[in-house]
């Protein structure tokens, strides 16, 4: 960075304050965007639902047709609840090995009782 002379600081002070508005609003939108809380049944569209899902709106197609997602038509119009796909999700969850020895442990318990 150059040195600023005596007859540039007012032009750069001027420039400091202007940077430091935008960067003010930038947080103060960040801040608004945060609060914003995601709907509880938030209906999202084919597009929305695969952007959520980060797969490609032909796939969701194929997964609705073979019944494999949570989805809801309406005339010729797919819709999908945010939640409704998160819990789907989550119905997915592969146990880790020390989950499954845990339950296979307390079955083996439960038996010899």
């Amino acid at each position: 960075m150059k040195p600023i002379t005596f007859e540039q600081l007012p032009q750069a002070v001027s420039l400091l304050f202007d940077k430091l508005d935008y960067i003010e609003k930038l947080l103060l939108d960040a801040k608004a965007d945060a609060k914003e809380p995601i709907q509880k049944d938030e209906i999202l569209s084919v597009q929305e639902a695969a952007a959520f899902l980060k797969l490609a709106v032909p796939t969701i197609h194929t997964m609705v047709s073979r019944a494999e997602i949570p989805a809801n038509k309406a005339g010729k119009k797919l819709y999908f609840l945010r939640d409704e796909l998160t819990d789907w999700i989550k119905q997915g969850r592969k146990k880790t090995a020390k989950e499954l020895q845990r339950e296979a442990d307390n079955y083996l318990k439960s038996k010899s009782r």
